[in-house]
Order: C-alpha cells, then structure tokens, then sequence
C-alpha cells in the first residue's frame, strides 16, 4: 500500500536476491516507506502551519503617534483590509503608541513585541535615517525589522498659521519662527534644525506636542507660528483656509518640486553648497519610506512571505482601492522586498554625511 519500489528496484525482486530473510526485507521497506512519507508530511507541514496560524488569532497594529495624523490614518486603513487577505483572516487591531517620534514603539516592536507576526508597526519614515544618525533613543536596526510593504510614499511640508509673521521662507531667515515638534527624532524637529544649520532660517523648535494634528491646530490658534505635516493632508483638511491665504506652505520636504506646489522650493534648494544640499537630500529621502508596515524581527520566513503577499493582494483589493479613491489620499504602494532594500541602503550613507549631519541634529 506504501509503493512498490525503493529507488529504482521493485521489492519483491529485492527479497529474491539477497541472503535477508523475506519479512525482515518487508520490514526496511516498511520502515523506509514510512520514513519517506514522513519527510512528505513534514515538507508539507510548514505551509500548512503557516495557512492555519492566523485562524482566531488577533494583530496588534502599533501606530508609533498619536490618533489623527497621517501615521493614524494609513495605520486604521490597513488594520481594516490586511486581515482579509491573510490565511485565517485574523482580526487586526491597531493601538497607538506615540511617544519620541515613534522611537517608544519602534524600540517595543523591535524588542518586546511578539516575534510570531502577531506584532506589526507604522513607525516614522526617518526610522532608518535615525539610526544612520546615531539619533538618541534609537535601540533598534532598521533593516532588521520585517518590512511588509508601503501603502505610499509621502510628501511632507511645514506650514504657518494665519498669526504667523512669516509667510514665506525667506521670511522664515530673518524672522524667528516657533514651530511644534512631535519629538526628537521625528521630522518636525530635524528638518527645522538641518534647515537652521545649512538654509539659514530662524525656526525655534517647540517640543511636546504628540501628534501632526496636535501640531497643525496648534498653528492655527497661534500657539505656535508653524507645523509639519503632509501636503495631502493640509489640501485635503485645510482647503479654505489655503485659499484665502490664513495657511502658507514655507517648504516642500521632496527632492525636487512637486507639481501641486511649483512656486515652494524643495528643501535640497535652500543650503548654497553642495555638501548641504547632499545632507538635506538624504534626509529628504525619508518621505520614500512614507507611510509603511514593518513586523519585528526574527519572525519565521514564510510568515514574512505570508504577509507580504497579503499586504500585496490589500493593496490590489477593489473595496481597498475605492475607499482610497474616495478620499483622495496619497496612495503610492511598495512592495516589502523593496522596501527592506531601500531601508538598507539607506544604512549605507557615508560616514562623513553622517558625522555631519550628528552634529547639526545633537
């Protein structure tokens, strides 16, 4: 019942040819037999553990800032349609943990969240950027982490509010200019110091604030002259108020300009030299990684696989896709192998763009 044959050579011809007695024969195949279809099951065994892993299991999505931002928002998205396209269709929750810029949830994903994949992050776009920089707080790898997939790239700006004095960047260089920050580490507060250092301008961090939203309002009531957040967002929220000029876009965080904002310079354009203009860039790049998911590291291979294709299908979903197009978000996907090069290469920048740029964010 097991086959017939053990290598090439039928078993009963085997029994006639050899001094072994005929049960004692029976028996090697029976065992060997055995043996082979064990090695059957157990090859098989991973891709089934894998397709019923999931089965009545729950996802913690963690979303590294506070509820209402873009980070927010993309997180909630994916929490919705990720779990219908994973084996089992686990239920996905998303949790916010802000705190430094993402780095308390980057640094809890990385060491203290469940490596079996029911674990999963949005972290800030800087994550790899920040470790380059040896940035304090950073206790995690960057290319270490899991990374699933991209649901867009971003193109971030700082705004002012309406009782801000200064309206454009060249105002921005001889005016000082208070702007909210969401923590070290985040790009409300590094871009504003790079731009200080190697653009001139005259922003004055003020930290506390957990959120882009928290941020934005807090420009708009005056409590501080300007913000950061997405240029998508800010059109999408703030249209009235861009029209009439109360809101003003001092600077697109993008390597060159985009066709929304054609009179904005892009940020590579305010430093005067080369070196600056290399630094600026760099940290531009940021906005590449945008808005993605990672998983911790350590996971189990075809458990990455799994939900990298999962993360794939979502991003090809009808429902998923209507839902983006309804509310006119940026919707630019990635692929996690893309995304686990990118971060890596990242990693790579030159020691003395890096010794540069330390000293500026320190």
């Amino acid at each position: 019942m097991f086959g017939s044959k053990i290598g090439n050579a039928p078993l009963v011809r085997a029994s006639r040819e050899t001094s072994f007695p005929r049960r004692k024969v029976l028996s090697l195949a029976l065992a060997a037999s055995l043996a082979a279809l064990g090695a059957t099951a157990a090859g098989t065994r991973p891709a089934v553990a894998q397709q019923d892993f999931y089965k009545g299991k729950t996802i913690i999505l963690y979303i590294g800032f506070a509820p209402g931002g873009g980070y927010d928002y993309y997180g909630r998205l994916a929490a919705r349609y990720l779990g219908k396209h994973i084996p089992g269709n686990p239920n996905i929750v998303p949790q916010n943990m802000p705190g430094a810029g993402s780095f308390v949830a980057a640094n809890f994903l990385f060491h203290a969240a469940p490596k079996d994949g029911t674990a999963l992050g949005v972290l800030t776009q800087t994550l790899a950027l920040e470790e380059a920089l040896k940035t304090k707080g950073v206790q995690y790898k960057s290319a270490q982490f899991n990374w699933i997939g991209r649901v867009t790239a971003i193109l971030e700006v700082s705004l002012v509010g309406p009782k801000a004095k200064a309206r454009t960047i060249e105002d921005a260089r001889k005016i000082e200019t208070p702007v909210a920050s969401t923590g070290s580490g985040s790009p409300s507060e590094s871009y504003p110091k790079l731009m200080n250092a190697l653009g001139g301008t005259k922003f004055k961090v003020i930290a506390g604030y957990p959120g882009s939203t928290q941020g934005m309002m807090a420009a708009e009531s005056g409590e501080v002259d300007g913000a950061l957040t997405s240029w998508n967002t800010l059109k999408r929220t703030k249209t009235n108020e861009l029209a009439k000029g109360e809101f003003s876009v001092l600077v697109q965080y993008a390597l060159s300009r985009h066709p929304d904002l054609p009179n904005v310079p892009a940020v590579t354009e305010l430093s005067n030299t080369e070196e600056g203009k290399k630094i600026l860039g760099f940290y531009a790049s940021g906005g590449e990684v945008g808005r993605s998911i990672v998983a911790p590291p350590g996971l189990p291979a075809e458990r990455v696989k799994l939900l990298r294709d999962a993360f794939d299908a979502m991003v090809k979903d009808p429902e998923f896709l209507a839902e983006v197009d309804k509310l006119k978000v940026e919707f630019q996907p990635a692929s996690g192998d893309f995304m686990q090069k990118l971060v890596a290469e990242t990693a790579e920048a030159s020691p003395e763009m890096i010794a540069k740029a330390q000293e500026i964010l320190k």
